[in-house]
C-alpha cells in the first residue's frame, strides 16, 4: 500500500491556504511589562480600552516564578512560604482542646448506640 500526500489530512475545514496571515480583525492592544527580583521582563497584552485599575499590579514570572510588578526598579519581594499544615492543625485552631474533647465524647456515644454496647 503507498503513502501519497493528502492535502485534507489535518486541517481544517474552511482553514485556507497555509500561511495565511489574513486571519480577521486584531483588537487595539497596550503592552504592560513586569519584572522580577532577577531582573527577567515579562510583557503581558491587554485590550486598549481597559481601564488601568483593571490590569494587574503583580504576576507570576514564568521565567523564575518570582511575582513581577510593574515598576522595574522596585520588583515585589518574595512572599514569606508557610509552613505546611495538615488538616489536623486547621482543626485545632478552629477548636479548643475542651470542645475536642466534647466532640469525642459525643461521637463515641453514638457509635457505642449504633453499635448496642
Amino acid at each position: 500500500m503507498a503513502t501519497g500526500g493528502n492535502a485534507i489530512r489535518g486541517s481544517r475545514v474552511g482553514a485556507g491556504p497555509m500561511g495565511e496571515q489574513d486571519h480577521g480583525f486584531h483588537a487595539d492592544r497596550v503592552a504592560v511589562s513586569y519584572w522580577d527580583a532577577l531582573g527577567n521582563e515579562t510583557v503581558r497584552y491587554f485590550a486598549a480600552g481597559i481601564p488601568d485599575e483593571e490590569i494587574p499590579e503583580t504576576i507570576d514570572s514564568p521565567h523564575s516564578g518570582l511575582p513581577a510588578g510593574r515598576d522595574k526598579a522596585n520588583p515585589p519581594a518574595l512572599a514569606k512560604a508557610e509552613p505546611y499544615k495538615t488538616h489536623l492543625a486547621y482543626v485545632k485552631e478552629r477548636r479548643s482542646d475542651e470542645e475536642a474533647a466534647s466532640l469525642l465524647d459525643d461521637a463515641l456515644q453514638q457509635l457505642r448506640e449504633r453499635r448496642g454496647q
